[in-house]
């Protein structure tokens, strides 16, 4: 079966350490996106400025957004689960503060995952 693996990685500075863990575990390819939670945004966000509709740009102006995305489309169990105790691996155990989310969903469909000649464009 095909999993998503969704990681939500609070510490930034952890995340040269947990691409390098889920490339040697075997993950076939990353998608990052800058994040942060909500939580964050009233931490550090309350202005009397913000325009009627804000981006997280607007939000977060000038500072490095905390968390740190990533999803990948797994389609070997053995691979998922080496990624899923790599992760643990480097952040430590979930059940502490600040450690981050992952969690993986079932997948029954997926277009664009494999292409003919994707390595040779490389």
């Amino acid at each position: 079966m095909t999993h998503l693996l969704v990681f939500v990685l609070d510490n930034a500075d952890q995340y040269p350490a947990i691409l390098e863990a889920w490339e040697s575990a075997g993950v076939p390819g990353v998608t990052i996106l800058d994040s942060a939670g909500v939580g964050h945004i009233r931490a550090h966000a309350l202005r009397d400025d913000l325009p009627l509709m804000p981006s997280l740009r607007d939000l977060v102006p000038g500072r490095e957004v905390n968390h740190r995305t990533l999803f990948s489309v797994i389609e070997d169990e053995t691979v998922l689960r080496r990624v899923i105790a790599a992760t643990q691996a480097v952040v430590g155990d979930f059940s502490r503060h600040h450690t981050g989310l992952l969690f993986v969903v079932p997948v029954t469909q997926v277009l664009g995952l494999e292409k003919p000649g994707a390595e040779e464009a490389k």
